[in-house]
């Protein structure tokens, strides 16, 4: 849906689709950002328990105990052997959220600090760090439960527009610490 609405003119969106597969984010991930070297990454996902558009604040590197769609969980049951144990996004998330509240938009939009242990947060955890924090995640539930793709769409949009917005007015508060 985001695909067909695209963002402000200055943007190129890309939009792949990640396979709910460990070895998958772990290869595909680095390989994105090596690619396009983005200015941000923004990952949807779908969660079955989510009634709102949650904005996760950070990922987490331990406790994948949850096998993946290949059958299959890292041994360390972690995404970085070493890396910090979480990594908050460098995006202001409350910002955001309190901004695209105040659009009036027909979709609640909330906060979390957890965004589940399982592949979701795997895969954002595995971005944050490949990026030193350039990149978010946004949870979704499901199609029609409550909201429909246009209305999730349209909420994408603008929550990626206001991200984008306040990743170019925090540029100079970025540092990183952990090499790659």
């Amino acid at each position: 849906e985001l695909e067909k609405l695209g963002l402000r003119d200055d943007v190129d969106l890309h939009v792949y689709e990640v396979p709910v597969e460990y070895q998958t984010v772990q290869r595909l991930i680095p390989a994105l950002w090596k690619k396009h070297s983005p200015q941000l990454v923004v990952h949807v996902g779908v969660s079955g328990m989510a009634t709102t558009v949650t904005l996760e604040k950070c990922g987490h590197n331990v406790g994948y105990k949850g096998l993946d769609n290949c059958r299959f969980c890292p041994g360390s049951q972690c995404c970085v052997e070493g890396g910090p144990e979480c990594i908050d996004s460098i995006i202001d998330m409350d910002t955001v959220c309190k901004r695209v509240s105040a659009l009036g938009l027909d979709v609640a939009v909330t906060i979390s600090k957890d965004a589940g242990r399982y592949l979701c947060d795997f895969t954002y955890y595995t971005s944050l760090y490949q990026s030193c924090g350039r990149s978010a995640f946004v949870h979704v539930p499901p199609l029609g439960k409550p909201y429909s793709a246009e209305q999730l769409g349209r909420a994408l949009q603008a929550i990626i527009e206001e991200m984008l917005d306040v990743l170019e007015h925090s540029e100079d508060k970025i540092n990183c610490q952990h090499e790659h």
